[in-house]
């Protein structure tokens, strides 16, 4: 496939998904070597006032010439405002072309990364189809162009490139014009942003914290913009920080929401509306913290910058803003000290009287040969040695024999009385 059918190739299939058209990257200049011969030439606009947004709009003539002796092709395209940092949406240009010595002629509004374009083509055919010029002849249109209302205000013009979707014309055979754009109504929007640093995001004061909490401030001058404010962060540390492993989150309806990285590692934040209308304030809250992967070892210095535009494929900023603060790895746990208790003593007084004490209740059977012997824990009681063994027993044993004198005492003085 050739160069010149793979770019047709690709404006069919641009056409029969209906929503947009040649990528502008897809236009190459064109070949040299005298092979295509077209040109194209653009009178001057009627009226010649500068247009206004939602008012009268303005006429030119285009006219395509075949200098060479053999049939060409032809596939209009008009490019608006190409090198522009402002988008334009299909809505803000009026667009419409009328044959004058050419076939019946259908125009279309197409959008490609938010740059506008305007292609028109023989009625009644496919959006990829062209005309033919003949050997030495020419074909000509009037074109008409007028602003919509929500026109950027902060553009004074609309530049128009004629060229084709192919390899079509001579070297020397594109135009452009440029169409005046009267002032908006009331002051030209203005923006301009600052970082608020508000500390730690736990509160405490502490300057090498692994997590640093921070206002960003709009201030909106003159009228509305032309659409919502995009807003991109860009966290930037020194070189020899590999993977800091950044995380981002901002205060969405009172909740800490995250923001995900885009490939270039940048965070959009939600647009903020071009009006500035219906916003509580006119800030985000943000949280910027080192994730759990992060490779920062110290203490590092941070540069945070935000930049707002007005589209979110085309970085051209018309506010920036930074700030610089430290963040810190988390510092490691101290391990709590473990409170050691004191050992008694083995056999120690305290122990072998509260020995005694809980024996005194516990049965003690002799065996066939007379000498006692304590059951259940008595005999664990004290320490391992036969000392406290028998110590323990002899406790015992003063005790039941007290107890037994004093019930026999008892009898007896019974009996007395009786």
């Amino acid at each position: 496939m050739s160069a010149r059918t793979a770019i047709t190739a690709t404006a069919v299939v641009a056409a029969v998904a209906g929503t947009v058209l040649m990528p502008l990257s897809a236009y190459a200049a064109p070949a040299t070597g005298g092979a295509p011969a077209l040109r194209i030439e653009l009178g001057a606009p009627v009226p010649s006032g500068p247009l206004t947004r939602g008012g009268a709009t303005e006429s030119f003539d285009l006219t395509v010439t075949n200098p060479s002796d053999k049939a060409a092709p032809f596939h209009p395209w008009l490019l608006g405002n190409e090198n522009s940092p402002i988008a334009l949406k299909k809505t803000d240009v009026v667009f419409k072309v009328d044959e004058i010595n050419a076939p019946d002629t259908a125009s279309y509004i197409g959008q490609q990364d938010h740059g506008w374009q305007g292609v028109f083509y023989p009625a009644g055919k496919n959006l990829s189809a062209g005309f033919e010029v003949p050997a030495g002849g020419k074909l000509k249109w009037k074109v008409t162009v007028g602003l919509g209302k929500d026109y950027p205000v902060n553009s004074n013009a609309f530049e128009l490139r004629a060229s084709t979707t192919s390899y079509e014309l001579a070297p020397d055979g594109q135009a452009s014009l440029t169409l005046k754009a009267a002032p908006a109504t009331g002051p030209a929007a203005k923006l301009s942003t600052h970082f608020e640093n508000n500390g730690s995001c736990d509160g405490a004061n502490d300057d090498e914290t692994r997590c640093k909490q921070l206002m960003l401030w709009y201030r909106h001058e003159g009228v509305a913009f032309s659409s919502d404010l995009v807003t991109r962060l860009t966290v930037k540390f020194p070189g020899d920080v590999k993977n800091p492993d950044t995380q981002v989150r901002v205060m969405v309806d009172g909740k800490w929401t995250d923001v995900h990285p885009d490939r270039n590692g940048d965070f959009m934040l939600p647009k903020m509306p071009k009006d500035f209308a219906g916003v509580s304030a006119d800030t985000f809250a943000l949280q910027v913290k080192l994730g759990p992967k992060t490779q920062v070892t110290r203490p590092t210095l941070v540069t945070l910058q935000a930049g707002v535009a007005l589209d979110e494929k085309k970085v051209e900023y018309i506010s920036t803003t930074a700030t610089d603060f430290k963040l810190a790895p988390a510092k490691p746990e101290q391990p709590k000290a473990e409170q050691s208790k004191p050992a008694k003593p083995a056999g120690s007084t305290t122990q072998v009287s509260q020995t005694a004490s809980s024996s005194a209740v516990t049965p003690v059977t002799a065996p066939a040969g007379g000498t006692p012997q304590a059951s259940g824990s008595l005999a664990h009681t004290g320490s391992d040695s036969d000392t406290g063994l028998y110590a323990g027993l002899a406790a015992v044993l003063v005790a039941l024999g007290g107890a037994a004198a004093w019930l026999g005492a008892r009898r007896r003085g019974g009996a007395t009385r009786a």
